[in-house]
């Protein structure tokens, strides 16, 4: 079973490239991040086209969060990040599908620090790793993915000192993203890859791409009970070379039998 993630950075802009990648690598599960449109505009009917059943949690141009499955219907558990009643930005989308609960998020960049914007992210974090916690002491088979804008090291970024002075890089972003891994989640492209320099994000500015000047904020954690069964992750960094691409790449996860 292959598990995927793809900040499409709106889905009405890029669908012809989606339903390529969908169509051409054919994920499980596929979770998507900031398709940048309110529910009613989602275009759930040209996936059916290809197989995929969806659910999702939109928000009018900006943030908004879906997951897509192959052949059957995410059963939806959650919608939204319990712990701010107040927090209404689409950011978080948890799901049942093929035994395995599904949350796919789309953490606060942060940008610019100090300010309410890091502290909104340094907070939902927080929140975040109080749902992962409740997760992990159900025991089941979790996989929480997508777009955690946080760059975990220095050896998950071209160079460290060009971003420096993002919220994508200070320590308390790197603390907060430690921590949930404490907790007992494995970040599966660094258990593949622990040298680093895997990129899935390429800025549209400055030649990023064409120089590979990239870094890594799309992660997928794995429970305990997922991580078992882990048997290989990558980037499919080349569609990101495409077309009117996304500035992110897919990253995927694939899992043996129970």
């Amino acid at each position: 079973m292959k598990i995927a993630t793809f900040n499409i950075n709106g889905i009405k802009a890029r669908l012809p490239r989606l339903l390529e990648w969908l169509e051409e690598t054919r994920p499980a599960v596929a979770c998507l991040q900031e398709i940048k449109t309110q529910d009613e505009g989602f275009p759930a009917a040209e996936f059916e086209k290809i197989g995929y059943h969806a659910i999702w949690h939109g928000q009018k141009g900006f943030n908004g969060v879906a997951i897509l499955a192959d052949g059957t219907a995410p059963v939806e558990v959650m919608r939204g990040l319990p712990g701010d009643p107040e927090d209404e930005q689409a950011r978080y989308l948890e799901a049942e599908v093929f035994d395995t609960r599904i949350a796919c998020i789309y953490l606060p960049n942060g940008n610019p620090h100090p300010g309410p914007k890091f502290d909104y992210k340094l907070a939902w974090m927080e929140r975040l790793r109080t749902r992962m916690r409740a997760l992990a002491a159900e025991e089941v088979p979790a996989l929480v993915i997508g777009d955690f804008n946080v760059i975990p090291h220095d050896h998950d970024v071209w160079s460290p000192r060009a971003m420096a002075d993002d919220a994508l890089m200070q320590p308390g972003s790197r603390d907060a993203y430690a921590r949930l891994l404490a907790d007992g989640w494995t970040d599966a492209l660094a258990a593949h890859h622990p040298a680093g320099g895997i990129w899935t994000f390429w800025d549209y500015q400055a030649g990023a791409w064409q120089r590979d000047h990239g870094f890594r904020i799309d992660h997928a954690l794995l429970s305990p009970e997922l991580a078992d069964r882990m048997q290989a992750c990558g980037v499919d960094k080349a569609y990101r070379g495409r077309e009117k691409a996304s500035d992110h790449a897919p990253v995927w996860v694939t899992f043996g039998r129970a």
